[in-house]
């Protein structure tokens, strides 16, 4: 029976129990439209992640032609075979690096399987341009990896030099080994998923193991590495802090430079015009084939296999899955700690560390707390009214998540500057930035939250005489809580960690741990950053338990997530 049929079947009520029942159904039966203060919340929510983007595209298009013509003909070409060749190679490595990782702690019977899952996602708690950091000190010119080859080696020093990490072959290794979590996980997912049947259906054809690997478990995760693949790409497409720390140019950190380096906005918003059209297309690339692409498995075909005996293999398997671990986790945390000691004990935890701290903490926890307030009215669009125009306006915010964080910082700049002066230079244009940025983060919590809810315990509420703002706060508030927290946390944490538009945005002497992180790595006193950079590990490593508490199986990532 339909709530349609259960309306008109009940008794006919009188005075105010009669407009009680007509709201609810005006609320919650299907075709109702939602209240017009939630279309105009939305509205404006939406706009505050759009217009940005949107004013960098109009300042583009007023750009002289003199400057699209010299642009193209001298920084574009370059900036475009370093980006997009950078982003294909780190897409390429991360891929290859998930295959053999995931197959071999899901598939075969390498010792300590589970213990190596959790070592995996660690990396996701390192943001990149942190593991750079860690890697320079280590690699960089006149490192400690230099000081160790001349002590083994026993030659003078200069006379053996290591390959440079401030190359195109250094970024791809630091951005592979921070990066490859995201194809990892959804790999890993789906050889959980099953498929043993077709395994064990083709290995009874007298398929090799091999042919089999090729012909019938790689199909079945191709899916999850083209959607682990997509998410690196768009990264690598986003990433500024690594690629700066390592001197290698692409867009962002053109586009840096000419907001700080030279002040030509108008420069910036024609290179930042041109990377958002890459990024667009790739979205739009992804979206036609997810939508065009169908893979189904027949029934019981979710049985796992039994593991694969690695036989003379294990040795080699060891080894590579542990330098993956020694690479992405050991090393960089090592380093970390190494650096940090020498700069507490040189007294780098002063006043100024705490500062920077509470100025992290307070923009940080200021932007998660608007987040998770201002997604309530677009979730209740989208989910409770099932509003076409909801879904529009959360695949537009979505979108502009792809969309690198100092293009956001830039169109914020261009905005601001133009239509709200008095914001500029302070920590407010900061928070609005990170809202701006990370609002999807709550979205997508905060979505899957409300949809778990079922419409009927608020309609009964209503029933019972408490007002839509009563059942809300008594009812849904409750019942949602656990995704707004997961929400705020996520904003909180990547709000923390924000690089580039902390740095464009930040007033004068308002310095945050990622910018101190920034600047004494630039300026080579890798001690007194080191503390910040640790303390930020360890502040990014709270969601890891989240992440595993989800099932990943089951949509994980169901957006994508560029964060890092």
């Amino acid at each position: 029976m339909t709530k349609e049929n259960v309306a008109s079947s009940l008794v006919r009520p009188e005075g105010r129990t009669r407009q009680r029942i007509f709201a609810v159904k005006k609320i919650f039966l299907p075709g109702s439209g939602p209240p017009a203060g939630i279309v105009a919340a939305s509205l404006l929510v939406a706009a505050l992640s759009a217009i940005p983007f949107l004013y960098i595209l109009l300042r583009a298009s007023q750009a002289s032609p003199e400057i699209w013509i010299r642009l193209w003909r001298s920084r574009i070409p370059d900036l475009l075979v370093n980006t997009l060749g950078l982003a294909v190679a780190v897409t390429a490595v991360t891929v290859i690096m998930s295959v053999l990782l995931s197959y071999l702690i899901i598939r075969t019977d390498l010792p300590g399987k589970n213990v190596m899952h959790w070592l995996m996602a660690v990396p996701l708690a390192i943001p990149a341009y942190i593991g750079a950091f860690a890697y320079i000190t280590f690699f960089g010119y006149n490192g400690a990896a230099q000081h160790l080859l001349e002590a083994v080696s026993g030659l003078p020093p200069g006379a053996v030099k290591l390959p440079s990490i401030y190359s195109f072959g250094g970024t791809v290794l630091v951005l592979s080994v921070f990066t490859f979590p995201y194809v990892y996980l959804l790999a890993a997912a789906a050889l959980k998923s099953g498929g043993g049947d077709l395994e064990e259906a083709s290995l009874s054809c007298g398929l090799s193991r091999w042919q089999t690997f090729f012909r019938v478990t790689l199909p079945l995760m191709r899916p999850s590495l083209a959607a682990g693949g997509i998410l690196v790409f768009l990264y690598v497409l986003s990433d500024f802090g690594t690629v700066a720390m390592l001197r290698f140019p692409t867009f962002t950190s053109a586009i840096y430079l000419q907001l700080t380096g030279r002040y030509d906005r108008g420069t910036a918003a024609v290179l930042s015009a041109v990377l958002l059209f890459i990024a667009l297309a790739v979205i739009f690339i992804e979206w036609r084939w997810r939508s065009g692409t169908r893979y189904h498995q027949g029934e019981g075909g979710n049985r796992r296999p039994a593991p694969v005996s690695l036989g003379a293999w294990r040795y080699p398997a060891i080894f590579f899955v542990m330098a993956v671990v020694l690479l992405s986790v050991l090393a960089p945390l090592g380093l970390l700690g190494f650096w940090s000691a020498a700069g507490i004990s040189g007294g780098s935890l002063g006043s100024d560390f705490f500062l920077y701290a509470r100025n992290s903490l307070i923009t940080a926890a200021s932007a998660a707390s608007a987040c998770m307030a201002l997604a309530l009215p677009l979730v209740f669009l989208s989910v409770r009214y099932n509003s076409r125009l909801g879904k529009y306006l959360v695949n537009i915010i979505f979108a502009g998540y792809a969309l690198p964080g100092v293009m956001l910082a830039l169109g914020t700049v261009l905005l601001v500057s133009s239509g709200f002066p008095y914001l500029y230079g302070t920590a407010a244009l900061l928070v609005i930035a990170y809202i701006a940025r990370f609002l999807p983060q709550s979205l997508q919590a905060e979505e899957s939250a409300l949809a778990r809810v079922n419409p009927s315990l608020e309609e009964s509420a209503r029933l019972a005489g408490y007002s839509a703002w009563s059942a809300f706060l008594r009812v849904t508030l409750p019942l949602i809580r656990p995704g707004l927290i997961s929400g705020w946390t996520l904003v909180f944490i990547s709000s923390i960690k924000e690089l580039p538009a902390t740095l464009l945005l930040r007033p004068a002497g308002f310095d945050t741990l990622s910018v101190r992180i920034w600047i004494e790595a630039s300026e080579g006193f890798f001690e007194q950053g080191a503390p910040a950079a640790l303390l930020l590990v360890m502040v990014s490593a709270l969601p890891l338990k989240f992440l595993f508490s989800r099932d990943l199986s089951k949509g994980g990532f169901r957006r994508g997530s560029n964060t890092v």
